[in-house]
């Protein structure tokens, strides 16, 4: 078990890490039409750029904290098992709107120590922005705190993911309960993104029926920090076959819970 120390340093140079792969996936962006661009299947993109970035934060991280074990989108997962703790990286979480040109995506670094994710990062380099968390300390945007708000669907956006992974039917149950509820929806292309802006207040809450968890780890951690609640992603091996995701202001979350008609 890492302690307080050991899991602060990671902390540090997880944030100093995230701004380097965050200066080469710019680059990228600002190069967009020269992108060597792949499909995995419908509405599932990968680009060079996903690959590098994640290969250059999976190295330093490996030269740094040579013990730890790695898990992300692009390379999978080293030496889960009995590792001190697991990186939960997506090099570039809404690969779509990266790819379409579009400023809706990030990086995202999650760091876990059991059932417990105990750092959260994620920068968006196109606006700026420096979401992050270190569990039992807080969330910050750029190092100013943040904190989720709202009471009710009628006092804000929820932000609505989508996956081919499951029926159109589900989601459709999801936004026919909101709308009749009163509410309105949103969504951007990325879950990490979507999270944070639940985390600082902009979005009231977000669900999705599946998501992995490299789109989510690092966000889930900075909203538990920024007062949220969430439920428990981690349940029935979320970490490795992913799992669905409520995220609301706890005064909100079971009417929220309630839009998937369960």
């Amino acid at each position: 078990m890492l302690n307080e120390k050991e899991i602060a340093d990671r902390f540090e140079f997880g944030k100093e890490l995230i701004q380097q792969a965050g200066m080469l996936a710019a680059g990228y962006f600002r190069n967009i039409d020269s992108l060597t661009i792949e499909s995995k299947g419908p509405q599932d993109m990968v680009s060079e750029a996903d690959r590098d970035v994640e290969i250059l934060i999976r190295d330093h991280l490996k030269s740094r904290f040579p013990n730890d074990a790695f898990f992300g989108e692009e390379t999978g997962a080293s030496e889960l098992q009995g590792a001190g703790g697991i990186w939960v990286v997506d090099p570039i979480d809404g690969t779509q709107p990266f790819v379409s040109n579009l400023p809706d995506w990030c990086i995202s670094i999650g760091f876990l120590v059991g059932n417990s994710i105990e750092i959260g990062l994620v920068l968006s380099p196109i606006h700026n922005e420096l979401f992050a968390a270190r569990k039992g300390h807080g969330a910050t945007l750029n190092g100013k705190p943040i904190h989720c708000k709202g009471r009710s669907i009628k006092d804000g956006v929820v932000s609505v993911g989508y996956s081919m992974r499951v029926p159109p039917a589900t989601s459709l149950t999801i936004l026919r309960n909101l709308l009749e509820g009163g509410g309105k929806f949103h969504r951007n292309g990325s879950a990490a993104l979507s999270l944070c802006y639940v985390a600082a207040g902009r979005l009231l809450a977000y669900v999705e029926p599946h998501v992995n968890s490299w789109d989510c780890a690092a966000s889930l951690a900075i909203i538990a920090e920024a007062g949220g609640q969430i439920n428990d992603f981690l349940a029935n091996d979320g970490l490795l076959r992913g799992n669905r995701i409520i995220a609301a202001p706890p005064a909100a979350y079971r009417e929220i819970e309630r839009l998937f008609g369960d």
